[in-house]
């Protein structure tokens, strides 16, 4: 009777040591689902292991400030492509989460104050998913209409870098542009004076801008036969 216990306390165990290491190795995924949060060093991976999702510091060892974000997972220097909160550092990565709420991916700070979101209204859905893709977008997903076009994309927020496949747009309409923005210097990437924009004259143009009044670049026009790599803009 007593081996029959102790083989019963073993079993226990050993399903729990799995559980527990199934449950750490999922956030090697490149989806973060309503019930799994990123903190501290996890970090989420496309699939295909070209981009890494999660907290970085952009000057370690001289700034305490954490940012939520992309980078290279091949390239042996972290190169940050994508930042979420850039204006709003955390100062503790183990403390502050990022997870899905209301239907949001929503970061909170560690004083679990909400301080970024993808800000979505209407949408409480519980089916949905935060997936990263191995062209650099970060989408959320509504798994519940695997037909629908995700409710969010990261392409459509640019921050420094431009990724092939990213588009920058200029609504005539509203006069909003989706456009690059600089770092304020390499080790704070909160906005800094230069951004790249198309030109709002309909030219076809990309125009680099001081502090978005002075030019300080043109591109000439553009064809269909213009090809560039990841640009980024410092």
């Amino acid at each position: 009777m007593e081996i029959i216990k102790n083989n019963s306390w073993l079993m226990l165990f050993v399903l729990f040591t799995c559980f527990s290491l199934k449950s750490h190795v999922s956030f090697g995924a490149d989806t973060i689902s309503a019930n799994q949060s990123l903190s501290g060093d996890q970090t989420i991976v496309s699939k295909g292991g070209v981009f890494a999702f999660g907290f970085f510091n952009p000057a370690p060892g001289k700034s305490s400030n954490y940012y939520i974000g992309m980078w290279y997972n091949k390239v042996s220097e972290r190169t940050i492509v994508w930042g979420a909160n850039r204006e709003q550092p955390v100062s503790d990565r183990f403390s502050s989460v990022l997870r899905i709420s209301d239907g949001n991916l929503i970061l909170f700070n560690e004083s679990q104050l909400p301080i970024w979101s993808t800000n979505l209204t209407a949408t409480s859905r519980r089916s949905v998913v935060a997936v990263l893709l191995d062209e650099g977008n970060l989408v959320l997903r509504d798994l519940s209409n695997n037909l629908s076009e995700p409710l969010w994309r990261s392409f459509d927020h640019p921050a420094h870098t431009w990724i092939p496949g990213m588009k920058l747009t200029f609504n005539k309409r509203n006069i909003v542009s989706q456009l690059l923005t600089s770092w304020k210097n390499k080790e704070n990437p909160a906005p800094g004076l230069f951004s790249l924009e198309l030109a709002p004259d309909g030219s076809n143009q990309n125009v680099i801008l001081w502090n978005r009044s002075e030019q300080y670049w043109r591109s000439g026009p553009w064809d269909d036969n213009a090809k560039f790599s990841a640009w980024s803009l410092k």
